[in-house]
Order: structure tokens, then sequence, then C-alpha cells
């Protein structure tokens, strides 16, 4: 007799584990801790990558795109692989493929066979992300233990996301490009030998059928809305962004129909019929919108208004971090008795006034208001991802963690391309409206000016004396300002993942 779906995480009876299950977290945090890396440590190695490869400007942003368009559209057919082929063998696959391929794109001669690369790195680091995420819901049945594993796990990309410019920094100034790939490999080493050990296989008991054109639809959905957010960003609105998200929005609805129509769907779209799980869904992708959009800017800001070295730079962001992490640890006692939909809008209060603190602070935005604005960003931030991705696992039957994991980091990545295309691309479009350059200006140096912010710098670094001041105060004032504007929407952005949090998360249980 085929057993009921039930959510045994919501009991907490459920068997604790020991040393063991705690082992096996350590070694599942080491791919999460690897791809948040990954994910801000590229950016610093991108000029020098471009000295040595002379990439187009068209490969250049491939250099960069590729690798989460592939990763994106892949990670909901992974997660159900997972399902159903182990959890377990599909980590080790991925990291397998990951570290061997990290190594070729360290040495990779040309720009084509470096997109190449990043490509193949979104294929295998698919795989990684909904594994880890899934695996924890198997070892970790009782729910109090689950909730601190999840903090846990959910602080290694907060952790990641501050080491990467510090370590892109230090690997830059000391090796050549290629050191940015290498570290995958010590990082994934020891993850092959302690998983097999210390993380127990885990699938579907009773997995359906591979459905290929399943498999087809979710990246004929993914991939195009991914590819058309990073062209609004990058191009501004334009018929081929709208023709890509129409062809994404279209390839999801046949999607979403084929998973209604079948007997075993790849999805399982009654998931979304959960206010736990779609509302958490919204928050974590609300949640990461605001975080990546506060970094885009702050990041700029303290590099190239106020002059800090990358590494620098990075040490700066490290207070806001640890506040996330601290955050993410110090929610998980109060989870017990707090429910979900009271919790996280007052968590997200947080999130909220860091951003204001920004707004307020546009005529002086030094180094120490940024600091204690993210902190408080980081607050909000650091509670409202932890019971959302708790909130994801528990929503979903055992069977589906995988395919429910992949749903979740398909929202965080997701989130992370809206961050950089919306906010990245209000503030470059507010700039833009606010420059005016000074009079006597060159005509290339005004167009470079007028393109972004970093384009400014160069081009006032070139000219002589006063006329390079003028140009550059006329940047950092436009830029200021639009600061101003984002700010203000991306508290708005926090206050709609609130009001989602308090209407959608009523039901869910408090044990």
């Amino acid at each position: 007799m085929t057993r009921t779906a039930s959510i045994p995480t919501t009991e907490t009876e459920a068997p604790r584990v020991g040393a063991r299950g705690w082992a096996a977290l350590v070694v599942l945090m080491l791919p999460v801790l690897l791809v948040s890396v990954d994910n801000t440590v590229l950016s610093f190695a991108l000029p020098e990558i471009s000295i040595a490869l002379a990439p187009s400007g068209t490969e250049q942003l491939w250099i960069i795109d590729v690798y989460p368009l592939v990763l994106a559209g892949l990670l909901v057919t992974m997660g159900t692989l997972g399902d159903r082929f182990g959890r377990r063998r599909m980590l080790l696959i991925g990291a397998t493929g990951f570290a061997v391929v990290s190594a070729l794109a360290a040495f990779a001669p040309t720009a084509g066979l470096l997109i190449a690369a990043r490509a193949l790195l979104g294929f295998f680091g698919a795989m990684l992300m909904p594994s880890t995420l899934s695996l924890l819901r198997s070892i970790f049945q009782n729910r109090d233990q689950r909730r601190l594993a999840i903090a846990v796990w959910a602080s290694a990309f907060s952790a990641g996301a501050a080491l990467g410019p510090i370590v892109g920094g230090f690997l830059l100034e000391h090796f050549a490009w290629g050191a940015v790939f290498l570290i995958a490999v010590p990082v994934l080493i020891p993850l092959l030998i302690a998983a097999p050990l210390l993380v127990p296989e885990s699938r579907d008991p009773h997995p359906g059928r591979i459905d290929p054109v399943s498999i087809l639809l979710s990246m004929a959905a993914m991939i195009p809305v991914v590819y058309a957010i990073k062209s609004f960003a990058v191009d501004g609105p334009s018929l081929t962004a709208g023709a890509w998200a129409l062809l994404g929005v279209v390839m999801g609805y046949l999607f979403v129909r084929r998973q209604l129509r079948a007997d075993v769907p790849m999805l399982d779209m009654a998931l979304f019929r959960r206010g736990s799980f779609s509302g958490a869904i919204l928050v974590n992708l609300l949640s990461v919108v605001a975080l990546v959009g506060f970094l885009y800017f702050v990041s700029q800001h303290l590099q190239l208004v106020l002059g800090l070295s990358p590494m620098v730079a990075g040490l700066a962001l490290v207070p806001g971090m640890a506040a996330m992490i601290v955050a993410g640890l110090g929610v998980v006692p109060i989870s017990r008795r707090v429910r979900p939909h009271i919790l996280v809008p007052a968590g997200l209060v947080f999130s909220v006034a860091g951003y204001l603190l920004v707004a307020l602070s546009t005529e002086d935005h030094g180094v120490a208001p940024l600091i204690i604005a993210f902190v408080v960003l980081g607050v909000g931030i650091g509670a409202a991802e932890t019971i959302s991705n708790e909130l994801i696992l528990s929503s979903a039957p055992a069977a589906k963690a995988g395919a429910a994991s992949a749903v979740s980091e398909t929202a965080y990545e997701l989130g992370a391309v809206l961050g950089t295309a919306v906010l990245g691309g209000l503030i470059t479009a507010f700039y833009r409206g606010a420059l005016v350059v000074p009079d006597g200006i060159p005509a290339e140096a005004a167009h470079a000016a007028s393109e972004t912010l970093a384009g400014a710098y160069t081009a006032a670094a070139a000219l002589p004396g006063e006329s390079g001041e003028a140009l550059w105060a006329a940047a950092s004032a436009a830029f200021g300002s639009g600061v101003l504007v984002t700010s203000l929407i991306g508290a708005g952005l926090v206050v709609v993942a609130g009001v989602v949090a308090a209407v959608t998360l009523r039901k869910a249980p408090v044990h």
C-alpha cells in the first residue's frame, strides 16, 4: 500500500540527528560557499580576462551571462532528476564536473572556449544547488534541527558573497585571472571524499517517468526570460527583449499545462496551491532582489566614489554579511514561538530601514553610513531567507524535496538577475537622466561619462585638472540622485515582500 504523502517536519517528535548529521551539513555547505563566491569573484577578474583574451563586447557579456542562463534553465530539471536517480548521486556528479571544468576554464586560451566552459559550469552547477537543500530535508527530519541546519546553510551564501571580493582581490594581486576558477578544485575535492561517507542517499520512492518534452519546455521557459531581463538591463527596452520574454512566458504556460495534465508530472503544480509554499517562494525572490540590488550600487559607490580598492570594499561589506548570518541563526529559536506571517514582516522592517538610511544619506555617502545601512538591511534579509527556505521544504512532501529545492533555487537565481536588471537598470537610467556634463568636456569623454559611472571615472581621470574634477563631480552627484530613487524603490520591494508574507503565511504551522 502506498504511503500517503505527509509533512513529517511538522512533528517535533521526529528523530534527531547526531554528530554525523551535522558533519554532513558541513560537507553540504562546501558547494554553496563555492557557488556564492563564484557569483561575485568573476566580476573582479573580468578586466584581466578582457586584457588577456581580448573578447568582443558581446563575448564579454556572454562570459558573465551564459552561466546563470544555463543554471536557471536547468535547476528544475536537475532537481527532479535528483528525486528520481538520487540526490547524493547528482551532487557527486555535479561536483566532479564542476571541478574538472573549472580547471579547464582557468587555462582557456580564447574567449569562445571560456564561454563554453562557463556554460558547462552552469550545467554542473544546476546539479549542485537543489541537491544540497533537498539532502538537508532528508537528513534533518526533526523540524527544530532543520531550521538551524537551513540557517547555517543559508549563512554559507552570505559568507561566500562576503568572501568573494576579498578572495578575488587577493588572488588577482598575486596570480593570473585563472586562479579565480581554480579555487573550485580544493573546495570540491573534500566534498567528493566526505560526501559518500557522511551524506546518506535519498530519492523519491515512487518516481515518475522521465519526460523529455517537459525538460525542454522548462529550459525554453527559463532561459528566454533570464536573457530578456539581462538584455533589458544592458540595452534598455527593445523589441528583442520583449520577444524573448514573450517566448519564455508562452513556453512556461505550455510547461504548466503539461504538468497539470500528466499523471505523474515532473513538477507537482499542486505545491503552488499551498500558501506557505508559494508565499515563501515570493518572499525569497523579493528578498534576493533587494539584497543584490543594494550590493550593485553600494559596491560601485565604495570603489568608484570613495576610491576603495576591491579588497577593502569587500571588507566594508563584511559587517552586513555577518549581520545576515547572525540574524539567520538567531531567528531559529524565535520561529518556534512566533508565526511566520508575523515574524517575516517584522524582520523585513529592518531591511526597509536599511534602504531608507541609504536614501536619507544621499548627500554624504561615506563608508560608515553604508556599513550601518547594510547591517540593518542584512538583519531582515537573513531572518526572511531562513524562514522562507525552511517553509519551502516543509511545505513539500519529502519525496519531492529535490523539485521543491529547485524551485527555491530558481527563485534565488531570478532574484539575483532581477536585482541587477531592475534596480541596477533603474539607477543607470536615473544616472543618465540626471547627469549634466560640464561645458568644455570633449565629446568622447562626455559620451563615456553618460554611459556608466565607471565610464565617467575613466574619462575624468584622463582629463586635465579642473575639467576632470568638474566631470567627476557632476557624475558623482548624478549617481547620488539615482541612489536616492533606487533606495526608495528597493524599500518598496521589501514592503511588498512583507505584505506577501503577512497574507500568504497565515496557515503555516509553528512547531
